[in-house]
């Protein structure tokens, strides 16, 4: 039975939202029991009132807000239902901790509370897309906005490990985001992390790869810098959330269009369901030591389920 442990009062939609994606997730998972970790009179609100099997409430009274500044929230809010999460995992009272709360409280507690598994030097972000083949992994995608060529390196063998271990890739292809497949492409530190991949016989380098390429399935992990990852991984939810709206509106216009949508309802719900963000649910926060899912801001609670479904898959 895994342990896992959620913060029930973190993001834009908690505590309800969170609540009862956890109680999607005990539907879906027979071999997990919860840790609801909050101010326990408004997580009672969202729980039938006979109580649950296989969860648990451990009252936390603060709340570390998406306004506060990191380092002064986490040293600040030491009862807060984020860092006891994460304490959960460090003292081994939970195996996962799922967060949709404070991005950088999230990556500053993690480290300062959990710690990196040793020999990492930056913990990295990595949420999984679509692509042609079925899934690949961006990593980073937002903990390190600046980097260095050992910890693009680093990033790559880490998303290999990720990819094989918890995916099931066989030898998985390693790509490095960059604005041209050309080697010479891009900044000093992406040809020297180029050729620093070349070199490296852990990883499976397939070389550069062009943005407009990350769902072609041509790599199974997307290596880049934080900043970088960020613009990509939101350019592209605004893009899918774009299309489906255009194509909602297009095909209502008319009645014979809406008969012809009707035909082809079967297929668009698969495009919907390819596309939307909601399927991957978050993000493993790897090189940390423990397993740490940073779940959508906005997570709805079947967002919030997948990114429990995440932290089973990465347990298991």
């Amino acid at each position: 039975m895994w342990k896992i442990a959620v913060d029930a009062m973190g993001g834009d939609n908690a505590p309800k939202a969170i609540i009862e994606g956890a109680l999607q997730s005990l539907e879906r998972h027979q071999n997990i029991h919860i840790t609801l970790i909050g101010q326990e009179d408004e997580i009672k609100k969202y729980l039938p009132k006979e109580g649950v099997d296989r969860i648990t409430i451990v009252h936390m009274p603060e709340v570390i807000e998406t306004c506060e500044p990191p380092l002064v929230a986490i040293r600040k809010k030491k009862n807060s239902s984020l860092i006891e999460g994460l304490y959960m995992v460090k003292d081994g009272r939970a195996d996962a901790f799922i967060t949709a709360g404070s991005t950088g409280a999230t990556l500053s507690g993690a480290l300062f509370y959990t710690g990196r598994i040793k020999g990492i030097q930056r913990p990295a972000l990595a949420p999984m897309l679509p692509t042609k083949n079925g899934h690949a992994l961006l990593i980073d995608c937002g903990a390190n906005a600046e980097v260095k060529e050992d910890y693009l390196v680093q990033f790559a063998q880490m998303g290999s490990a990720y990819m094989e271990l918890v995916m099931g890739v066989d030898n998985p292809k390693v790509a490095l985001v960059n604005i041209g497949a050309e080697d010479e492409k891009g900044t000093d530190l992406y040809r020297n992390t180029n050729k620093k991949l070349k070199e490296e016989q852990t990883v499976n380098f397939v070389g550069n790869l062009e943005a407009r390429y990350a769902n072609s399935g041509q790599a199974d992990v997307l290596v880049c810098d934080g900043f970088t990852g960020n613009i990509l991984l939101k350019t592209m939810e605004g893009t899918a959330m774009y299309l489906l709206k255009v194509i909602r509106e297009e095909l209502t216009k008319n009645f014979f269009r809406k008969m012809g949508a009707l035909i082809l309802k079967g297929a668009f719900k698969e495009v919907k369901k390819k596309l939307n963000h909601d399927e991957v649910g978050g993000a493993p926060l790897l090189g940390i030591d423990g397993c740490v899912i940073k779940a959508h801001g906005s997570s709805n609670p079947y967002s919030f389920s997948m990114a429990i479904r995440q932290a089973v898959a990465y347990l298991d």
